[in-house]
């Protein structure tokens, strides 16, 4: 049997506790007190391990201390402590253990990542297996927010890293890595019409709320399902009173697309949107917050390692692209290899049935370990 994972079975029970402990610490993104007291447990946990930076944003940077003299190059290990569940959760949806899986608000998003982190960082030490290059974790606080006041952080460490693993949780219940990501941005389009009586003078009012569904009716025609690329006008508002002409009228678009240069075009395309009724005005802001993490060749020999890995660990890995976008995304899109989907295995991230599988737990464990080691 692998000394790691055989190591990692053996310390199942402490992984589990220190998923609950993180689990129990509810930190949602819009909650600076919550993500103050996440961020110094997590902190309290990893001293013993690593040489810590508290950012001033918030975010913590840790260099972990592993065997091995000589370290050359940079391996980039990314989390996110916070969750999309607001305090008070725990109420419905409380820490537990059963029917062989971990319950609980970001126990799979990705609070069980981080625990498997530390507990992979604990077997390396434990077993005194050298790594090679300098292991550099960044936990932030804002990835599901968009990651505004980390992304310089990532990139600016990533830039001078041989490869990045990113601690989001698995895909699907063969626990698959992420090869690729599509981008996404988030465009808010607002018209501006004029206001009239509805029922004495409508002729002399210039619905927004008309011009917008029209215009939802034409970027509706432009989603591309072979090539990956989508338009979600997700919320819409606008609009007074039932007698009233609406004078103004928004929607919050939300777009996704595989490739870079597709979403450079779409772009362009949303630009140069014009009015149907030429009486209306159209206002477009926002754009791609962020990029596509693109199965470059480097990502692919980053996976390829990890699959053999994975083999002589006893476990067969397979890849999967995703709709999502994680902070591997930004990586990626710098050139440098990255490898997502490393967290833990279950289903239901943001939802009620949030959970983790516990058998898998020990293999995850082994195989990040391993990865920190051969990188």
């Amino acid at each position: 049997m692998d000394p790691i994972l055989d190591f990692a079975r053996g310390r199942l029970e402490q992984a589990i506790a220190l998923t609950g402990e993180l689990v129990k610490c509810e930190s949602p993104s819009d909650d600076r007190a919550a993500l103050d007291r996440m961020r110094d447990l997590l902190a309290e946990r990893l001293a013993p391990l690593a040489r810590l930076k508290k950012t001033r944003e918030g975010h913590l940077v840790a260099e972990l201390r592993l065997p091995g003299r000589q370290k050359e190059g940079t391996v980039l290990v990314l989390g996110h402590f916070d969750t999309v569940w607001p305090v008070g959760t725990l109420d419905e949806m409380p820490w537990r253990r059963e029917q062989g899986r971990l319950w609980g608000p970001g126990v799979l998003d990705m609070k069980a990542g981080i625990a498997q982190l530390l507990e992979a960082a604990h077997a390396l030490r434990e077993l005194d297996r050298p790594v090679r290059r300098r292991v550099l974790v960044v936990l932030t606080r804002d990835e599901e927010t968009g990651s505004a006041t980390s992304r310089e952080l990532i990139e600016e460490l990533a830039r001078t890293s041989q490869a990045v693993l990113v601690l989001e949780p698995a895909t699907g219940l063969e626990g698959k890595l992420k090869t690729a990501r599509k981008g996404v941005g988030v465009y808010q389009l607002t018209i501006q019409g004029r206001a009239a009586h509805a029922g004495v003078d409508p002729q002399n009012g210039a619905s927004a709320i008309v011009e917008l569904a029209r215009q939802i009716d034409r970027l509706a025609g432009w989603t591309d399902f072979a090539r990956g690329t989508t338009l979600n006008p997700g919320v819409i508002s606008g609009g007074t009173r039932s007698n009233v002409v609406a004078a103004e009228a928004r929607a919050e678009i939300d777009v996704r697309v595989v490739r870079l240069r597709d979403a450079a075009a779409l772009d362009r395309k949303l630009r140069r949107l014009r009015p149907f009724d030429t009486r209306c005005t159209l206002t477009l802001t926002g754009g791609l917050n962020r990029p596509p993490m693109e199965r470059s060749a480097g990502v692919v020999r980053l996976f390829r390692l990890a699959q053999r890995l994975g083999r002589e660990l006893g476990i067969e890995l397979e890849e999967s692209m995703t709709g999502g976008g994680s902070d591997g995304n930004f990586t990626a899109a710098l050139g440098v290899p990255t490898l997502d989907g490393l967290g833990a295995v279950g289903e239901g991230a943001h939802a009620l049935n949030e959970s983790v599988l516990i058998e898998r737990i020990p293999e995850r464990i082994a195989l990040l370990a391993r990865l920190v080691e051969a990188v």
